[in-house]
């Protein structure tokens, strides 16, 4: 009761507040306006008889009154506002908390049409986070279309029998992708009501079949880290412009992952980038095919260190890496094909150390990865292969490796790796202290006389360590 009476006074103070400063700014606004028009138009003061004084004062307590008038409606209709936000906003979280999967239904579009009434963005982003938490609730895919309530499992522990009982809602996963669809749906560039600016946090979340395509993330935080991707999932020709975005830990299984053409990070640098920044796909698991064809990553990084992929088919043909810092370090390519064909490592920083290259294949066919230095371009500083591990069929057809050095020291060639054809136009390319040099081919074998004076070590070839 006492914090009620509290905010009560506290309501009121500020409203007294408000009154009192719309008066004092109509009497200044007056002042100034009178000593303007006397300033400019030389006009003289004559001393005023008591009707003029009546008049002046008249006019005085009428805009001094309707200065109020219009701080109290002002108020009165914000609180309204409040008021009904606050009940549309509980009807629509009743619903979504029902038993029934169909009132649920209804309360994510209950939710969704709040979040467009209310533009203003701390009650739309309010709105936001409670369809992202619902899907960020414990989930399991394979009870999603259950008609059940719960499940009941006997097990024997240590000699004793025992029976757990499993709850979930029922027919869940309709709603789930209720949710994923009405905010794929105001993503898009044509949506009638663009949610494009919120923060889009789905940490931990079971997204099945999601579809993304041409959507615009324009928020300064837009997170996946932790979450499911079951089915085939899109994210073709989407925009992710905002300050940070990440998949960190995240695994997308039971279908494609597609992000061909997507637009990461941006162009536009702040002065003071906080840690962490730029595009995360750190520690992801790609168990089926995933292809970034096309794709276009910007902005202070790059972040793959640690992927795994693992579907038949990896693409990153056509892309373009542009952040300040590209990384697959620790990254562990499998499957049967991984193509970076006609890809564009443009990066100050581009690091591959430790990756395991294990597919059958790996292309690099008409790669470009690193730049020297240009006029408004710093160039590639560094691009490092450093202890990476080349098994299976990898080649580097009319690839250019550009910039300052080329590291692949101590790496673990086995295989059949080519590098004919492959232009080192980099000042320095490092080959020295592999861990294993069998099946490696380059355009000198043959006549040793040809290799580039840049390409160590000397004398070649490089000799295996042990």
């Amino acid at each position: 009761m006492r914090w009620g009476r509290l905010g009560d006074r506290l309501h009121r103070a500020a409203l007294l507040l408000a009154v009192f400063g719309a008066v004092v700014g109509g009497l200044v606004i007056a002042g100034l306006t009178w000593w303007l028009l006397w300033w400019l138009l030389g006009a003289k003061a004559e001393t005023p008889n008591q009707l003029d004084l009546t008049k002046i004062a008249l006019s005085v307590a009428a805009g001094v009154g309707g200065a109020v008038a219009l701080v109290v409606a002002y108020r009165r209709q914000r609180d309204l506002e409040r008021g009904r936000f606050a009940e549309l906003f509980g009807a629509a979280a009743r619903q979504l908390g029902d038993a029934d999967a169909a009132v649920r239904i209804a309360g994510v579009y209950a939710m969704a049409g709040v979040a467009d009434e209310f533009s203003a963005p701390s009650r739309r982003q309010q709105c936001i986070d409670v369809m992202c938490g619902y899907l960020q609730l414990p989930y399991e895919p394979a009870d999603g279309a259950n008609h059940l309530v719960s499940r009941a499992e006997s097990a024997e522990e240590a000699g004793v029998k025992v029976e757990r009982v499993y709850e979930f809602r029922r027919n869940d996963r309709e709603v789930r992708r209720a949710i994923v669809r009405v905010i794929a749906q105001h993503l898009k560039p044509s949506a009638e009501i663009s949610w494009s600016a919120c923060t889009f946090t789905f940490n931990n979340a079971v997204i099945e079949q999601a579809d993304f395509r041409y959507a615009v993330f324009r928020g300064r935080h837009t997170s996946f880290a932790g979450a499911t991707f079951i089915g085939p999932t899109t994210f073709e020709f989407a925009s992710f412009a905002g300050l940070h975005l990440t998949f960190r830990g995240a695994t997308f299984r039971a279908g494609p992952a597609l992000f061909d053409r997507a637009g990461f990070g941006s162009d536009r640098m702040e002065r003071r980038e906080p840690a962490g920044v730029g595009t995360t796909f750190a520690e992801v698991t790609f168990e089926d095919p995933a292809s970034f064809e096309g794709a276009t990553f910007r902005g202070p990084r790059t972040d793959f260190s640690g992927v795994r992929f693992l579907g038949a088919r990896t693409s990153f043909q056509d892309v373009k890496f542009r952040a300040e810092l590209t990384s697959f370090e620790r990254a562990a390519f499998d499957g049967d094909h991984i193509a970076f064909d006609r890809a564009e490592f443009t990066s100050p920083r581009v690091t591959f150390k430790s990756a395991q290259f294990y597919a059958t294949l790996t292309a690099f066919d008409e790669a470009r990865v690193g730049t020297p230095n240009r006029l408004r371009n710093r160039g590639t500083r560094e691009t490092d292969f450093s202890r990476a591990e080349f098994h299976g069929d990898i080649r580097f057809p009319r690839t250019v490796f550009g910039g300052r050095m080329v590291d692949f020291t101590e790496g673990d060639f086995f295989g059949g790796i080519s590098f004919l054809g492959t232009r080192f136009a980099a000042q320095e390319i490092h080959f020295d202290r592999p861990k294993a040099w069998v099946g490696t081919h380059f355009d000198w074998d043959d006549v040793p006389t040809r290799k580039p004076t840049s390409v160590k070590p000397n004398p070649w070839p490089p000799t295996a360590a042990g």
